[in-house]
């Protein structure tokens, strides 16, 4: 069925030139208009979000310093203790564990420690601890140096910080232990917990000693962000496009965050958050719903108008349509009935080749009778020399011989076979075929009329074997035809040659030349029953034949004369490539 035009004066098209241009405006407008909005509400909504985070960390940091001064205190008022001076003078701590005990129940420290002059903890409210050896212990080398409390940042064997207190007692100006409190600031970190936001303190060496993300404790703040942050430059960059942020500190499990930081009066410690823009982006995007609801309105009342100038061009041109439709119909109708007379013309053309072919198979009788002499002659030599090598008592020799006799038997049944494949419509399933091999075998069948010749006869093969789908005895059967005519042509020659030349390029080539007189006329080379030898020599139906079955090889035979002289055959067959062969 043919496509429908639309009617002279449309353009067929639903939508003019100017409605796709101020389309395409509109939704240029559109984007500009909340990329603005998009860039000024979240400067707008940041703003309120920093100044809450800047407000928070104010606080973690008032809180962690408050808890410090309350622990920096223990220490001094410990070390005028009476009771644990007596106990590492005397060397009794029998009491002095519990009385640790209970100093810690009115203190906020997550533990305290005595250790007497050469480092060992004599008392302590973890009583696993006692005995432990610290002589070596930093905090323990600092408070021996030193006349006030010293503050100590000491890393957990099982992660983590310990933060301690520790002084130096003395009695009668010598030392006589260390006093040791272990200020709890894990809690704060706990405290944290329930959050959204990451945070950290780092210490003046810029290393994280408390932390929201376990893992991140002992790492400067640019590797712990570093293990959040995409490693791959197209992911930061599809994370910032999903959130239209226009300033990220940084990423965090793939969401941009803000980073705020501020001072702890305590060492140069800091304390920083990051915070996410969750918050601001869903403040952002009800904003940006309620604009894209507008211009969605605009969009479909600017379509209402438009679908209402189409709908008075589409009702005329269904009117016209409609009449196009009648005559496709009509159309339709006469193609099919032009069809339907096609395939009565291509039965009856059928017909008539089968008939023709039919009444061809009287032609085929003498073809049939003209191959059959080549085998016939060779079956006489073969048979007269298995006689003579009887006589001679040699019949091995005489048992090749009929050997041979019957191969050529095997070969006349194959050609009378082609004969009733001549009548069907179909051929026999081809296989791969060694051209080469083919070329032996049919010069092994010349052998007699080799022998009563005196003909030179060179051959050019390739070293690979030239492989073709083909069946074999009717390949066979054209070399063999072509053979002969060089040897009739050459009859009259005194130095008769024939070359046979084999390649393999595209195609595979069998050229056969000889030295003869030539071909008359090249044009009904041919066609049946055309022939050049005397009456009785030839039924013209070889090259007639051979043509035929090249031709339903998927090749073809052509034939010229030689510049030197004589004639030129040359037989095209499609190669069988190894690829080809595989597939097969």
């Amino acid at each position: 069925m043919e496509n429908e035009s639309p009617p002279a004066g449309h353009s067929g098209r639903t939508i003019s030139w100017r409605a796709r241009i101020a389309l395409a405006l509109f939704l240029v407008v559109v984007i500009v208009i909340m990329a603005v909005t998009n860039a000024m509400l979240m400067q707008r909504y940041t703003e309120p979000t920093r100044n809450r985070a800047e407000l928070r960390l104010a606080l973690f940091g008032a809180n962690i310093v408050s808890e410090l001064q309350l622990n920096s205190i223990v220490p001094q008022l410990l070390a005028r203790d009476q009771e644990l001076i007596g106990a590492l003078n005397s060397d009794d701590f029998s009491t002095s564990t519990l009385r640790l005990m209970s100093f810690l129940d009115e203190i906020s420290a997550q533990g305290l420690v005595l250790l007497d002059e050469d480092g060992r903890i004599v008392a302590a409210t973890n009583r696993n601890r006692l005995g432990e050896n610290h002589r070596q212990s930093r905090y323990f080398i600092e408070a021996q140096r030193s006349n006030g409390t010293v503050f100590s940042v000491i890393p957990r064997e099982t992660g983590g910080f310990s933060f301690v207190y520790s002084r130096r007692i003395d009695f009668q100006g010598s030392l006589i232990g260390v006093i040791m409190v272990e200020a709890d600031l894990a809690k704060f970190e706990r405290s944290w917990a329930g959050i959204s936001d990451a945070l950290l303190v780092k210490d003046s060496e810029g290393r994280i000693i408390l932390s929201t993300e376990p893992l991140w404790r002992g790492l400067t703040e640019d590797q712990a962000v570093a293990r959040e942050t995409p490693s791959s430059a197209i992911e930061r960059a599809l994370y910032a496009t999903t959130d239209w942020t226009t300033e990220v500190d940084g990423y965090l499990e793939g969401e941009a965050v803000m980073r705020v930081g501020s001072r702890i009066p305590f060492r140069g410690w800091q304390v920083v958050s990051y915070t996410s823009y969750q918050s601001v982006r869903e403040q952002v995007n009800g904003v940006l719903a309620l604009e894209i609801m507008g211009f969605a309105i605009l969009l479909a009342l600017a379509f209402y108008a438009l679908s209402r100038k189409t709908m008075l061009r589409l009702s005329v041109f269904q009117r016209e349509s409609a009449d196009l439709r009648a005559l496709n119909e009509r159309l339709q109708r006469e193609i099919a009935e032009r069809e339907r007379m096609e395939k009565n013309l291509e039965v009856a053309e059928q017909t008539i080749a089968q008939s023709q072919k039919l009444a061809a198979l009287g032609e085929m009788s003498a073809a049939v009778a003209h191959e059959l002499n080549q085998p016939l002659a060779a079956m006489k030599t073969y048979l007269a020399g298995a006689q003579l090598l009887l006589k001679r008592a040699r019949p091995d020799e005489a048992l090749a011989s009929f050997s041979r006799i019957d191969d050529l038997i095997g070969r006349m049944g194959a050609i009378t076979r082609q004969l009733k494949s001549y009548a069907r419509t179909g051929g026999d399933g081809f296989t791969p075929v060694n051209v080469g091999d083919a070329l032996a075998s049919s010069l092994s069948m010349m052998e007699p009329q080799l022998r009563q010749r005196r003909v030179r006869i060179t051959r050019a093969l390739p070293e690979r074997p030239v492989m073709v789908m083909a069946d074999r005895v009717r390949l066979e059967q054209v070399m063999i035809n072509l053979l002969k005519n060089a040897l009739d042509a050459t009859a009259n020659v005194e130095d008769a040659k024939i070359d046979i030349l084999l390649s393999a390029g595209e195609t595979a080539t069998l050229t056969v030349r000889d030295n003869g007189e030539g071909i008359q006329d090249l044009d009904a080379l041919f066609e049946p029953f055309y022939t050049t030898k005397q009456p009785g020599d030839g039924t013209g139906l070889g090259l007639a034949i051979s043509s035929g079955i090249i031709a339903d090889l998927g090749g073809r035979l052509t034939a010229r004369n030689a510049e030197a002289g004589g004639a030129v055959f040359e037989v095209q067959l499609p190669i069988l490539s190894d690829e080809i062969e595989a597939a097969e």
